[in-house]
């Protein structure tokens, strides 16, 4: 199963005279450069092996926050961003997912009606079927629960017809939140557990294009251990999970939609 999917339905047909239905799209709505590789990188690698569209809205490239190293070695603010963006950009073309960079400015990332309205688009344009973005709560990165303000509040802008601007209203794609780098403590929950033993080896890959976070590299190969160590455990004892099973944590803040229980 894919991250919003509901059991149930069939595959939807194409009308007469009309072509095959549009690939499933996802939109990912991330504070900085680096968070939806370490957090997301499977979920996207999974979908785009799926031949599904993945669109990554990148706010700020973590050029103040999260470049220490770049810092330390004396490169100035211009210098820094355009490290930051060519490492997404390689970490983006290795999932296969198209991103698009806003240059808003970290630590702090400000909320701004321009900033809303350029997300606005970017919800009409990708007709997402889910979101994924940042947990409402971080208490040692403000502008995670920034972004996540953000994406949520244009989520629900982009489906009102009378909101100005170009593109068609969006229905109400399911939210999904990964997981943030201190989970203890930013009340996150693991309540989806997604198998990413598939596409381990290419969000491992992606990982290793963020130079910059080069200390991360190992911490989020442990935790995708773990978390598949606990998805293993609350999957059953015969489905034929691989050994070493490696999984991403997502958390819900909207009802599942389905038509039975599973």
């Amino acid at each position: 199963m894919t991250l919003g999917d509901a059991p149930a339905s069939p595959e939807p047909t194409a009308p007469p005279g009309r072509g095959a239905p549009s690939a499933r799209t996802t939109l990912v709505v991330t504070a900085h450069a680096g968070d939806f590789v370490w957090r997301a990188g499977g979920a996207i690698a999974l979908a785009t092996s799926r031949g599904e569209e993945v669109t990554i809205a990148c706010l700020t490239f973590g050029e103040r926050g999260e470049s220490a190293k770049a810092w330390r070695a004396g490169r100035n603010l211009e210098e820094i961003k355009a490290i930051r963006r060519e490492e997404a950009e390689k970490a983006a073309a290795t999932l296969g997912a198209e991103i698009r960079f806003f240059d808003a400015g970290d630590y702090p990332l400000t909320p701004t009606a321009e900033l809303t309205d350029r997300l606005v688009a970017v919800y009409r344009a990708t007709q997402p079927d889910v979101v994924l973005t940042h947990p409402t709560e971080d208490p040692y990165n403000g502008d995670h629960p920034a972004a996540n303000r953000m994406a949520l509040e244009a989520r629900v802008l982009a489906q009102a017809i009378g909101y100005p601007g170009e593109g068609e209203i969006i229905g109400a794609p399911p939210v999904f939140y990964f997981e943030p780098h201190q989970p203890e403590m930013s009340g996150f929950r693991p309540e989806v557990l997604l198998d990413i033993t598939e596409v381990w080896e290419t969000k491992r890959r992606a990982m290793e294009c963020l130079g910059a976070q080069q200390h991360l590299w190992d911490y989020y190969t442990d935790l995708a251990v773990r978390r598949g160590v606990q998805l293993k455990r609350n999957a059953g004892p015969n489905l034929g999970l691989a050994h070493r099973t490696m999984a991403e944590a997502y958390m819900r803040p909207y009802p599942q939609i389905a038509k039975e229980l599973v």
